[in-house]
Formats: structure tokens, sequence, C-alpha cells
């Protein structure tokens, strides 16, 4: 199981790209056991951000620190093995069952018998254990991505970094995939970062919405926080959207 949930922070951080600034000089604690979610329009910075936790992406500058020590004082695989990541492409290996997708992390860590932890693993992201043994295009877009997080989750990361991860599915399963989740989350103590470009599903999986526009968080909010219109116009821009949504729903039922 998951080692205790991790604190992660950003102390000035940037990141630059000649002319082009990605994050401009952020500054934030997240606590151990949060569900953030990071909202904001394409090129805001909301992916730079959180690849910098796990050294994806360098900062040009400031410092990022899970539990309090510098991400850059350890080496990349070691830290890696300690942090969940989930994208939106899944990225399984083909040529691999799904049993050994799920248990690369673990084979890297020097651990041999993976048969019960892989069991284990596909119980807790609620597949049936006959699926270790299928090949990854043997299984839907939902099924993919649950092994996605069933292999983040084998070396008990206690942080998951989650970016778009529902993005490439079906409304109906990405909807029963983002419950799952957030359960998962609250079962074993997790720390979650997710990045979404769907302010809905940020309102309704999240403790905290970070909302960033020209590489800044201008926005640091709980969702009934956002939904009662405080956060600013970039902020309320976003919420708009699912609320106007919303209001056109109901008003086709009146």
């Amino acid at each position: 199981m998951p080692e205790r949930s991790r604190s992660v922070s950003f102390e000035n951080v940037s990141k630059r790209y000649a002319v082009a600034v990605a994050v401009d000089d952020v500054s934030l604690a997240i606590e151990g056991g949060s569900f953030v979610a990071l909202v904001g329009a394409s090129g805001s910075g909301k992916s730079t951000l959180l690849k910098m936790i796990n050294r994806l992406i360098e900062p040009s500058a400031g410092e990022v620190q899970v539990e309090s020590a510098p991400v850059s004082a350890r080496p990349v695989h070691e830290l890696r093995r300690q942090i969940g990541y989930v994208f939106q492409n899944v990225g399984l290996f083909p040529h691999m069952t799904v049993g050994e997708n799920v248990a690369i992390g673990l084979r890297l860590a020097g651990v041999r018998d993976t048969a019960a932890r892989v069991a284990e693993l596909l119980d807790l992201v609620e597949l049936a254990p006959d699926l270790a043994m299928r090949m990854p295009d043997a299984l839907s877009g939902g099924q993919r991505q649950r092994v996605g997080v069933a292999r983040a989750l084998a070396t008990g990361p206690g942080l998951m970094l989650m970016d778009e991860p529902f993005g490439a599915l079906d409304p109906v399963t990405r909807d029963a995939l983002g419950k799952a989740i957030r359960a998962l989350h609250d079962r074993i103590g997790l720390t979650t970062l997710m990045v979404t470009h769907d302010m809905a599903e940020a309102l309704l999986l999240a403790d905290r919405i970070l909302v960033m526009d020209a590489g800044r968080i201008v926005a640091d909010m709980t969702p009934a926080q956002l939904i009662a219109g405080e956060g600013g116009a970039v902020a309320q821009a976003l919420v708009a959207v699912p609320r106007e949504q919303a209001a056109r729903l109901a008003a086709m039922g009146a």
C-alpha cells in the first residue's frame, strides 16, 4: 500500500523558453492528503508546473520540494519511483501484458515476485484479476487508463500527478473514472494534483482549485468559493462555462 501522503511546495519557481515564460515566479504549498486541480486556458502553464514536480521539466529558477526536500537533490529515477504519474494517452507498453505493465516499476526497483501486488492493484482500480494476462490492445480506453493508475500506484508513491488523465475518454467513462479516482484518493490517503481543461470536473473532484493564467496562479480557491463568484475574472470565465451549460439544460427540462 502507499506510503503516507506527501506535501509539495514551489518556491519562486519559473520556467522560461527563450523569450516565452511558461511559469512565472510561482510560490505555493500543497498539504499532504490534498486533492488539487490545476485549471486554465491552453498555454497557461499548468502542465509545465505539474511536470516540474517529477523533473520531466526542470525549472529555470526557484525550487520544487516534496516533503520539504528539493526534488533536484535526488537522482531522477529514485524521485519518480516515489511519484505516481498518469497522463492522457496512458503510455502502456503494447508488447507487455497488463500485469507486466503494472509491475514494471516494481521490477525496476528489484522486486521479482510481483503477482500478489499486481492482483492487489488491479482490485484497487476495480479491474478483474484475469485481465493481468491480456494485452493492452484488448482493453477499452477506460480499462487502459485504470491500468495506468494501477501502474502509477505500484511502488506506493503517496503522491499522484495526473495530466489530463481523462481527456481521451467518452463522457460516461470519464465521469465514472473521475469518481473512482476520487474514491481511491480518499481510500488510500494520496496527495493528488490533477491538470484538467474541464472546470466542471475540477469543481466536482477537487478540494482546492488553482487557476493559472500566463504562467501565474491567479486564484487559489475551494470549489464552493469559485461557485460563489470569488477568484476574479479569469476564474469566473472558466466557471461560467459549466454554469451556463447547467442553466441551458435546466431550461430544456422546464
